[in-house]
Order: structure tokens, then sequence, then C-alpha cells
């Protein structure tokens, strides 16, 4: 998650245009796209992974910020300071941790388990 925070901050100084949610779905994980205007033609990109809107539906207007260079390359506005990407980023190691506390937890109940059982 950190190169997707770094790719997000890389947009603060981008083109500037308004965007339509073109698809909705999973923002968060990459599956949300966005229509919008840039040099006289109709640009429909993927927003990148740790992008927010998700709960925004399809045709909802917001700003999106894009490479100039590169009109695929588009972020929110609002992710552009990679904020979503390290709350999915704190989330997703407090899950590790979690399931690795459990499965120590499982382990030393089946060890106790089994000396209880052979004594």
């Amino acid at each position: 998650m950190f190169p997707a925070a770094q790719h997000l901050r890389s947009l603060r100084d981008g083109e500037r245009a308004h965007a339509t949610l073109y698809a909705g779905g999973a923002c968060m994980a990459g599956h949300c796209q966005v229509k919008f205007e840039a040099n006289g033609r109709t640009v429909v990109a993927d927003l990148p992974i740790g992008s927010g809107g998700g709960k925004s539906s399809v045709g909802a207007r917001l700003t999106v910020r894009y490479q100039a260079d590169d009109l695929q390359v588009v972020a929110r506005e609002e992710d552009v300071g990679g904020g979503g990407a390290a709350v999915l980023m704190v989330m997703s190691g407090g899950g590790a941790l979690l399931f690795l506390a459990m499965s120590v937890v499982g382990a030393i109940f089946l060890a106790r388990e089994r000396r209880a059982l052979s004594a």
C-alpha cells in the first residue's frame, strides 16, 4: 500500500478536471472508473488502488487530478494526499496481526489439549 499512497501523492500537482463516476465498485481496491474531458476528448480511466468514493453511486460528480502526458493516470482530488491507501495499509496490517495472534492462541490450545489427553 505504500507505493499506492506515493502514487496518489504524485498527482497533487496534476491537471484538474471535473468528472463523473463511470463504473462503481470497490474503489479502495481499484475497481472504479471515472469519465472526464481533457484536451478536447472524453477519457475513461481507472481510479488507482487506495481511492475513496466507493459509496458514491455511478454518475456522481467529483473532481480529479490527472497527468497531462498520460490521461489514464488519474485520482480523485480528495485522495491525492494518500490517506485512503494509508488507512488500507493499517487495516491490512492489523488484520494480519490478528490472524497471527489467533494462530498462536490456537496452537497453544491444541498443545495443552494433547498434554491433557496423554496424561
